[in-house]
């Protein structure tokens, strides 16, 4: 990672401060963005004594948490988070969404569509006019279901369907933290990513799908090198 794009995600991260308030229920994503805002965070909650319930939505993000000091809760426990803070791979002019590049996308998604408030922190480089322009969809599916739901893609415009491998020292494709499996998929650049989210969870053996619809995004933090930008839906 260049300088330039580290220090773009880590103005995002500081630009993200502004929605935290004290006494809240946070949903914490996942990816290396968000990664900056919690060593942000917890900056914030040592000097200024302020007090947070967090909600992770991965074991990687739930162990930064613990090593932070921050009170870890459940969904369940908190059913309707204050704010969910989270990244994502792609934002296109719109304010859809792709995520799930490090496999955790089922678990955002139920966190941050039950959110209040949905406050998506990127650096410059994940910007498009559409979606698919520079990112595949991850959409995660039950193993047995693996080749038919790579048929039932390509039958809906999917150029290319590819099975996640693993780590490099991971024997075997991917099995993501609910016990599942990612197809990445090429699709020509959208014109309606919501509709086409919505269209693939129609697939049986569709778990979730990596496309964010706009409907839930309250604003994205574009951050840049030397400063930050809020985007909200016009």
């Amino acid at each position: 990672m260049s300088n330039e794009i580290k220090n773009s995600k880590i103005m995002a991260a500081k630009k993200a401060l502004e929605f935290i308030k004290d006494g809240q229920v946070v949903g914490i994503g996942s990816g290396t963005t968000v990664e900056e805002f919690i060593n942000i965070l917890a900056k914030e909650v040592r000097s200024s004594g302020i007090e947070l319930i967090t909600i992770p939505t991965s074991f990687r993000i739930y162990q930064l948490l613990i090593e932070n000091g921050f009170r870890v809760a459940t969904l369940n426990e908190y059913p309707e988070p204050d704010v969910a803070i989270d990244g994502a791979d792609e934002v296109d002019s719109k304010l859809n969404l792709i995520k799930g590049g490090g496999g955790a996308h089922t678990l955002e998604k139920i966190v941050d569509y039950s959110a209040r408030e949905f406050i998506v922190i990127v650096d410059y480089t994940k910007l498009s006019n559409r979606l698919c322009e520079k990112r595949r969809v991850p959409i995660e599916v039950l193993p047995i279901a693996i080749k038919s739901v790579s048929k039932k893609l390509k039958e809906f415009g999917a150029l290319d369907v590819t099975l996640r491998n693993g780590a490099p020292n991971k024997y075997g494709p991917l099995v993501t933290e609910t016990g599942n499996m990612i197809l990445d998929v090429r699709f020509p650049p959208l014109e309606n990513p919501e509709s086409m989210e919505l269209k693939l969870k129609t697939i049986p053996g569709v778990i979730e799908v990596g496309i964010f619809s706009r409907d839930h995004v309250s604003a994205v933090v574009v951050g840049y090198p030397k400063l930050a930008k809020v985007l909200k839906k016009t």
